[in-house]
């Protein structure tokens, strides 16, 4: 299959630069497998679409503001620094592959995006600070496509977790044209999340309310979390011709014994499963699954590349934002709907001017 098969045509003007005023406050676009039916909805709605005995899945990570903003020492030119993800240090050869683990010290090794790239080379040296909190920085290792080694140190009394926390800024997606705000800290995050580690929220997850969850759950829609840290390859070009020469960039996952469990009884009770994301979907997809029909926990790292062709062992339903052309996400959701039913919804999309990506829209797949 090519890639030119999931390009779709999308003004500029529909990409989303901001949330919706108020949480929730999204539009919904519900999708039918079965009839190929839409129906245009808002999110506030979604509990008319399910039902008592769904199995709603969400993914608890946490986003980490992993954009370091600072200068290089001495000559004081900028410098900007992406944290992917934390490596081992000499004192500690174990690697800590989960982001969000980031442990306490005063120093530590991560793999990292920096800006600029042809000047920043092995030692040298740059300075990030931000509400009193102060983080040198020196570069150990220079790789390909801006790719550095770094080394984070504290000359204070905080650790390096608590400085990146102090120092760091949202990393809001490269098609979100503007610096990111102090309201960013809690719009560009879900109010579940729980797990810090990921560069990137889990965006079908950001409508929902407190309110809304609870009232779903007394309306008898079962809840269990799951955990992917969401990495940099989310915003992966898909440079190949063919879909199946992709490759997309692994992801630390945790899934529960509490939550097999759960998916397990919605399994054999014939009830459904709806994920909420992409990533979630894609976590529950790579679990294995026992002779007898039992989910197993698992933690790990996926590299599951999901495309038309994949047989769903696991989800029945699927909460999501809109996606990039071309991309890997929107390749996901044609696999779990079908190409043209998802391409036909999202040119209704366009056509009505919902709004896409991270801070937009919804859509429901049953």
């Amino acid at each position: 299959m090519n890639v030119d098969d999931f390009d779709f045509n999308l003004p500029d003007e529909l990409i989303a630069q901001d949330p919706p005023a108020a949480r929730g406050g999204s539009r919904l676009l519900v999708v039918n497998r079965d009839t190929g039916a839409t129906e245009f909805a808002t999110f506030g709605q979604l509990g008319d679409y399910l039902r008592s005995g769904d199995l709603l899945v969400v993914n608890n990570t946490k986003v980490f503001p992993a954009r370091l903003l600072g200068q290089r020492v001495p000559s004081g030119g900028s410098v900007e620094c992406l944290l992917l993800s934390q490596l081992p240090t000499p004192q500690s050869p174990t690697p800590n592959l989960a982001v969000g683990e980031l442990g306490v010290g005063s120093s530590e090794q991560w793999d990292a995006l920096m800006h600029p790239g042809q000047k920043l080379k092995p030692g040298a040296q740059v300075l990030f600070e931000r509400d009193g909190a102060r983080l040198h920085g020196e570069v150990l290792g220079r790789h390909f496509h801006g790719r550095r080694t770094i080394r984070l140190r504290t000359d204070g009394d905080i650790d390096v977790a608590t400085a990146i926390e102090r120092i760091g800024h949202i990393p809001l997606p490269p098609y979100i044209k503007r610096d990111d705000r102090p309201e960013d800290r809690e719009r560009y995050q879900t109010v579940y999340a729980r797990e810090r580690g990921s560069i990137a929220a889990p965006t079908a997850g950001l409508h929902f309310t407190t309110g809304q969850l609870d009232a779903l759950a007394a309306r008898g829609v079962e809840q269990a979390p799951i955990t992917l840290h969401v990495g940099y390859g989310t915003f992966k070009p898909v440079r190949a011709e063919r879909v199946e020469d992709h490759q997309v960039d692994p992801e630390h996952f945790t899934v529960s014994a509490d939550t097999a469990a759960a998916l397990t009884r919605a399994r054999r009770e014939g009830r459904r499963v709806i994920a909420v994301g992409t990533t979630t979907a894609r976590a529950l997809e790579s679990l294995p699954i026992a002779a007898d029909g039992g989910v197993e926990a698992s933690s790990g790292e996926t590299r599951l590349f999901i495309h038309p062709g994949h047989e769903f062992t696991l989800v029945n339903g699927l909460i999501t934002n809109f996606h990039l052309p071309r991309s890997s996400l929107l390749m996901l959701v044609a696999a779990f709907a079908g190409r043209e039913l998802v391409l036909d919804a999202y040119r209704q999309a366009v056509d009505r001017g919902y709004r896409f990506y991270s801070y937009g829209d919804a859509m429901l797949i049953l």
